[in-house]
């Protein structure tokens, strides 16, 4: 009868190296097999620097959240920090821009998975797939994710060796090994190569790389299962470093295999370097591991989706109706609530088949990096201040700030600009108003309650946070259970 605490136990004991390696493949997605073809396109070769700045950032970010994790544990993470420093208001706002931001993120995987299907059939509107892996994903999460963890694990393998792939195949090509000498290489060297757009085009392409770095704010909720907690910061380290050499120099390999002009958001860059009439079926293998990959991501991305809205509902930050299960096991009311949001993304497919995955990536990106912004300012309230961790959050906040006023200048971006601050203006409002309820009902609670309970609710601190009593929530393909101690 032990079991599920020994279990608990051995979960917990993950070496530095380890988190490092769960990192890298949970956080490469279709964000950068598709999305770095919209870098490419709007910033050029130059998008090389906004990829190495985006990990600096990131980095920041995931060292702020691990540091707060391994000193003041909590199963809620970033939203629950966010609570502490600045009261329940920011843990509201906190756990809603989450949910939207990983709303939009699924919207923008289902896109890029229905541009992926439709390099084998072309005709087929992108709307049926949206629909179609949409569909699959919500009986995936409904039906359960015992059997989905296992798979995960190996879809995390097939995504790195498909990187692999990348790099061998272009490597050879470039050499001439295979492909009939078809590819010379062809490095951008001036300034004009470079830069095509100036750095206006790099400004507005910021964003991009940012996103390919997505889901940092998990590997800081997985640093409690460090067997050293103050090894995460390592692990982040070697994870972040891994991530950029990878992004940088698979990029850098593609704009030397690839005429700028043909980069384009609709296909892979990688797809599109492989292209050669002597290996006609590698760009076909590649495309199915593009596929796998990104479904797994979006199947986390329904995962976290669901387990936010159930954490939300049972705090009383959401209605209560969204946290109640079918016969005590299927989150019906949740699902279906995200099933419109899913029907939304199937329906700007529908509407905008030609600009979708821009306007939808975009509002995606920003609403992340709003969250981000959330967690390094928990970390200056939460942390011992000391210069070098100010200097680093400032560094982090000017570089996300950056990021997303450079989504200003484009024309691809900025309509997800002012998606982004279209729902920030409404959870914002729905904030005001659900704490004007609370304090209501605060105040009703006390002048009923007997003068004992009353002086001991004073004592309280602003924005304490007590975990939900529900057996456990899932983030991304990660099951976070309440501790029985």
């Amino acid at each position: 009868m032990s079991k599920p605490s020994d279990q608990s136990k051995a979960e917990k004991k993950l070496k530095w190296w380890q988190l490092s390696l769960l990192g890298v493949a949970g956080t490469i997605g279709t964000g950068y097999f598709l999305g770095s073809g919209l870098a490419i396109s709007i910033g050029g070769p130059a998008v090389l620097l906004a990829y190495l700045l985006a990990a600096v950032g990131t980095y920041v970010v995931f060292d702020a959240l691990s540091r707060m994790t391994a000193q003041h544990p909590e199963q809620g993470s970033f939203r629950s920090y966010a609570k502490k420093a600045f009261g329940s208001w920011a843990g509201f706002g906190s756990g809603w821009v989450y949910w939207f931001s990983e709303l939009l993120i699924m919207g923008s995987q289902l896109t890029a998975l229905s541009i992926f299907s439709r390099f084998w059939f072309p005709n087929i509107p992108m709307w049926v797939f949206a629909a179609g892996f949409g569909l699959l994903g919500l009986l995936i999460v409904f039906f359960g994710n015992k059997g989905f963890d296992r798979v995960e694990n190996v879809l995390a393998v097939i995504k790195m060796a498909a990187l692999v792939m990348f790099l061998v195949l272009a490597a050879a090509l470039l050499a001439g090994w295979i492909g009939g000498g078809k590819y010379t290489p062809n490095a951008p060297l001036g300034y004009k190569e470079i830069f095509p757009a100036g750095g206006i085009g790099l400004w507005s392409a910021f964003i991009f790389a940012f996103y390919a770095y997505g889901g940092i704010e998990v590997l800081g909720i997985m640093s409690y299962r460090l067997k050293k907690p103050e090894d995460a910061p390592k692990a982040g380290k070697v994870m972040l470093v891994t991530l950029a050499t990878v992004y940088i120099v698979s990029i850098g390999l593609a704009v030397t295999m690839v005429p700028l002009k043909v980069f384009n958001p609709k296909e892979s860059p990688f797809v599109l370097a492989l292209s050669s009439d002597h290996l006609a079926f590698v760009p076909h293998i590649f495309n199915g591991v593009l596929i796998i990959a990104g479904f797994s991501t979006m199947t986390a991305s329904l995962y976290a989706v669901t387990s936010m809205m159930l954490t939300l509902a049972q705090e009383g930050d959401a209605p209560g109706m969204f946290a109640r299960k079918w016969k005590d096991k299927y989150p019906v009311f949740a699902l279906g609530l995200i099933s419109c949001g899913l029907i939304a993304a199937i329906v700007m497919s529908l509407l905008l088949p030609g600009k979708v995955y821009e306007y939808i990536t975009t509002a995606a990106g920003i609403m992340l990096l709003y969250n981000w912004s959330f967690i390094l300012l928990s970390s200056g309230k939460l942390l011992k201040a000391d210069k070098l961790s100010g200097v680093k959050r400032w560094i982090g906040l000017v570089l996300i700030a950056a990021a997303v006023t450079g989504t200003l200048f484009h024309k691809i971006s900025r309509p997800g600009f002012y998606i982004s601050l279209l729902l920030v203006a409404i959870i914002g409002a729905c904030d005001v108003i659900v704490q004007r309820i609370k304090r209501k009902k605060e105040g009703h609670a006390a002048a009923e309650a007997p003068e004992e309970k009353q002086e001991e609710a004073g004592t309280g601190h602003i924005g304490s946070y007590s975990p939900p009593a529900h057996a456990g929530f899932r983030i991304k393909g990660i099951r976070l259970r309440r501790s029985k101690i």
